[in-house]
């Protein structure tokens, strides 16, 4: 018996064209997330803590830098906590703190500072590093506070508190970052990045997602950035795939430096850049290599 020939217009017709059509879409999707993560294959980004600055302005120093580094296709999540009395060249001012290149910037011209900051970061460390998160420590507490305080892990005794878990409330977990009693400015580096670590790790606890909202709203009168919002994914999906215990925290130790005192006075670190270079490299990968600078003939 003959089959009868679909008419023109039939669901057979539709069909095969939709289904191309679907195919061709679920393609397209696929090739734009592939080269979305793939391209660029990093981002460098730069956070700075400003402490004490007046109300309504970022007219300080920058007490907190670190650099990140994230890698979602390797991955890879790294940070770099840099010393704020490591002695460099800030361009345009000359030698001075690494920490003043913002506020010098901001006295010039306010909004300016965290690309003063940046631009110092590149030229000394030969860092492609374009983008930027600004935080107010005095809106550090409401933040905090809107995600019902945050719990800390230590394994060892630290700022006051004995090894264990530790809740601390926004007031609290400031003076955990800032204490100064018996430390130096290499301690305070490694507080700031527990407190980092601990802030990423309750923000993507399910659990927690209640106090997003309120996170949201201090978050937004604390932080300025020019990271465009696109990139945001790409750093969550890294830290997400390396887990908290994935992420390679460093920071320039004492070994990479040497301490000396300035003709004012003034109690800095000159950096070892033949000791620097590799940690560079480790993290960021193939930079320009600087010459050694290192300051050993200093006394």
């Amino acid at each position: 018996m003959t089959q009868p020939v679909p008419l023109a217009g039939s669901k057979y017709n539709i069909l095969v064209p939709g289904c191309s059509l679907l195919i061709l879409t679920v393609i397209c999707i696929g090739i734009s997330g592939f080269f979305y993560f793939t391209f660029p294959p990093r981002v460098n980004l730069l956070i700075i803590g400003i402490d004490e600055a007046p109300e309504g302005t970022y007219l300080g120093r920058t007490d907190t830098i670190i650099l990140v580094t994230a890698q979602p296709l390797k991955p890879k999540l790294g940070i770099l906590s840099i010393p704020r009395d490591l002695w460099v060249q800030i361009p345009g001012i000359g030698e001075n703190r690494i920490n003043t290149a913002h506020i010098y910037a901001e006295l010039e011209k306010p909004g300016s500072g965290p690309y003063a900051t940046l631009e110092t970061i590149q030229r000394n460390f030969s860092i492609d590093v374009d983008y930027y998160v600004r935080i107010r420590f005095d809106g550090f507490e409401e933040v905090i506070d809107a995600m019902d305080g945050i719990n800390i892990e230590l394994n060892q005794p630290m700022a006051g508190y004995q090894t264990g878990v530790h809740q601390l409330d926004g007031q609290r977990a400031l003076a955990f970052v800032r204490d100064r009693s018996g430390t130096d400015d290499f301690y305070r580096m490694a507080r700031g990045q527990l407190l980092l670590k601990a802030v990423f790790k309750q923000l993507t606890n399910p659990d927690e997602w209640e106090n997003l909202p309120a996170v949201i709203r201090s978050v937004a009168d604390v932080i300025d950035t020019n990271v465009p919002m696109w990139h945001w994914p790409r750093i969550v999906l890294a830290f997400l795939l390396v887990g908290i215990d994935g992420v390679e925290s460093h920071v320039i130790t004492r070994d990479m430096v040497v301490p000396f005192t300035t003709a004012g006075g003034a109690q800095v670190l000159a950096p070892e850049w033949n000791k620097i270079n590799p940690l560079i490299v480790e993290l960021f990968g193939k930079q320009e290599i600087k010459i050694d600078q290192s300051f050993n003939d200093l006394d």
